[in-house]
């Protein structure tokens, strides 16, 4: 149950994450421009009105279908949410969340459809009319059946929260949000839920305390100086660090390990959190957009004139309340000071996050690195922190490499290296096929950035051997061992598909742009053939990029949906000739043999899978 709330919260904060540049924007466009600005200017704040009523939902939308069936997905999803806009002529937020997946996912059950039923010639035709025929219905349907739905929802909503402020039930709000927050539902609260309602209410009010519920550092902030004042051991030695990470940095996952030493002090920051939002309550206090991350500085960017003292009020209240609740708790537990409880205490954090424990580096690089990039969500935030964690150990050794952050979606062509969570681990692939990918299960602490900085330095001190000639196209065999690729970890099917036609890339067997041939082929046609075994390759105008007939095995113990069966062997072919006949005959003869076929799901014998579709 925890793991489908954590995967529900991701989606819909990974349709906000990549938007956030344009939040901001907005946020600091209010903030300044509006009447009651800092300086208040009737032609600029024109602006604010159609960025929130279109542009911020209709990007949503866009991110929404996108993550769903790519970018004609986002086509898609930005059109349906379009009608859900007009039909409300409100900020539809809630309704970008809905309509943008939907039109992705409505998309790609119509393009499966009309797949191999396209004449040759026809297929731009097609793909463009199915596209706008379903794009206007979608929009339609928006417009006439799901706004009225949604805004009835948000009108619910809306008088429901109205009611608890009305009666000085918000701050109980914190009841929730603090517990929430330890167990890494942060994002899911914040950009999927009160983030929506607090861009509403700023629409209507100028401001939203909702931006200041889940993002107060205030607690994080009372709980880490009580160790600070009250620890006498290597604790209170760590507690200025994490103090500077998370209220400057705003990475607020640097104080759970501190809570979980003694889950007692889940009270302490509760308590701060109530007293934080008694206080922004009390005072009018309110934040004209989300403040990501959630750092002081963040804050005062995103506060409207005016409303400076409350948030700052609320901060020092929330930490000084944090504070006085902690002192006794940490006082008499005296056993917490040991070292080895917050190492304990940061594993746990690590479980109730989905994840397993970082033990070693799993990769495999050679030559010259010159370029490693973090890549998360938005670009900011943990990855900046792990990027400059990782930079500063390199400077240390006197290792020269670039070391960058950036969003997913921004990962530059010529990264070697991407460093990125496990959990965004397909996205990232799909983004950067080209590059040598390290999963890790924590940007903060993790072990793998010493084994990272020990892997660069061997490779610095190794002179490297004069490459080795490489063969002719015309000597090249049609199957190499080195193009077996055993044991991969699960990905999706396009993924996988642009894994198996890089190796054919790399081995020279075709140009890059046979990888999108093999991409249009199963987009318009499944390859996926029963038992386990999926066979693509690319459509009939991807022969001019092929070099010459080659094949290459990826084999995925955890099976991969191609949609119409799981595979857990994906043979990528290129051919010109009769060459790879011989080993599709083997590959049949595999498919006719359940046994066999069952085997190869799991086998880590190599030269057995080569002999095997190598045999005469």
């Amino acid at each position: 149950m925890h793991m489908n709330i954590q995967r529900f919260g991701r989606f819909l904060s990974g349709m906000v994450m990549p938007n956030i540049g344009a939040f901001i924007a907005w946020g600091l466009i209010t903030a300044l421009f509006i009447p009651t600005g800092w300086i208040p200017n009737e032609n600029l704040s024109k602006l604010v009105e159609p960025m929130i009523i279109y542009l911020l939902p209709v990007l949503i939308g866009f991110t929404g279908g996108k993550m769903v069936a790519g970018i004609r997905g986002g086509l898609l999803g930005a059109v349906a949410t379009m009608g859900i806009i007009v039909g409300a002529g409100v900020p539809m937020f809630l309704g970008a969340m809905i309509m943008g997946p939907l039109g992705g996912f409505v998309i790609q059950k119509v393009d499966r459809m009309f797949a191999e039923k396209i004449p040759a010639g026809f297929e731009m035709l097609v793909n463009n009319f199915t596209a706008g025929i379903v794009g206007a219905g979608l929009a339609i349907a928006a417009y006439i059946g799901v706004g009225p739905v949604v805004i009835t929802l948000n009108l619910i909503i809306k008088g429901l929260v109205e009611k608890a402020a009305l009666a000085g039930l918000l701050p109980i709000a914190s009841l929730v949000i603090e517990p929430a927050k330890i167990l890494f539902l942060n994002n899911a609260l914040n950009h999927g839920v009160l983030g929506p309602m607090g861009i509403q209410q700023v629409s209507e009010s100028g401001k939203s305390i909702f931006f200041l519920l889940e993002t107060n550092p205030g607690p994080g902030l009372g709980l880490l100086l009580a160790y600070y004042v009250f620890s006498k051991s290597m604790v209170k030695q760590s507690a200025p660090g994490a103090m500077i990470i998370h209220f400057l940095g705003g990475i607020h996952e640097i104080y759970f390990p501190y809570v979980l030493m003694n889950p007692l002090l889940i009270f302490a920051v509760i308590a701060g959190g109530c007293a934080g939002v008694f206080t922004f309550v009390l005072l009018g206090a309110g934040l004209v957009a989300t403040p990501s991350p959630g750092s002081i500085f963040a804050l005062l960017a995103m506060t409207p004139k005016g409303s400076v003292l409350p948030v700052l009020a609320g901060v020092l209240i929330s930490a000084a309340v944090t504070f006085i609740v902690s002192a006794p708790i940490i006082k008499r537990r005296k056993f917490l000071e040991d070292e080895e409880k917050l190492e304990t205490a940061k594993e746990q954090v690590k479980r109730l996050k989905g994840q397993k424990i970082d033990t070693e580096l799993n990769i495999n690089l050679d030559g010259e690195i010159k370029k490693i990039v973090f890549a998360c969500d938005a670009g900011m935030g943990s990855s900046a922190m792990g990027a400059s964690t990782l930079r500063n150990k390199l400077k240390k050794q006197g290792i020269h490499v670039e070391v960058v952050n950036e969003a997913i979606e921004n990962i530059p062509t010529d990264a070697q290296v991407v460093i990125t969570h496990e959990n965004l681990s397909t996205r990232a692939k799909l983004a950067a096929p080209q590059a040598e990918h390290i999963l890790i299960k924590d940007f903060i602490e993790t072990p793998v950035y010493d084994q990272l900085v020990e892997h660069l330095e061997k490779l610095k001190a190794v002179k490297p051997e004069k490459p080795r000639e490489s063969l002719r196209i015309d000597e090249l065999p049609v199957l190499q061992k080195k193009n077996i690729r055993l044991g991969e970890k699960s990905v999706g099917k396009i993924e996988a598909i642009k894994m198996a036609g890089q190796l054919l890339a790399e081995s020279g067997y075709v140009t890059e742009d046979y990888i999108d041939a093999m991409v249009q082929r199963e987009n318009d046609l499944s390859t996926y053939i029963g038992n386990g075994i999926a066979i693509p390759h690319g459509v009939a105008s991807g022969k001019m990029q092929i070099r010459k007939t080659g094949i290459t095995i990826l084999q995925f113990p955890e099976g991969i949906d191609f949609g119409e069966g799981m595979a857990h062997l994906v043979v990528g072919i290129a051919g010109v000739g009769n060459e790879h006949l011989a080993i599709l005959s083997n590959l049949a003869s595999v498919m006719e043999d359940d046994e066999i076929a069952e085997g190869l799901k799991t086998t880590t014998d190599l030269e057995y899978v080569y002999k095997l579709f190598t045999k005469k």
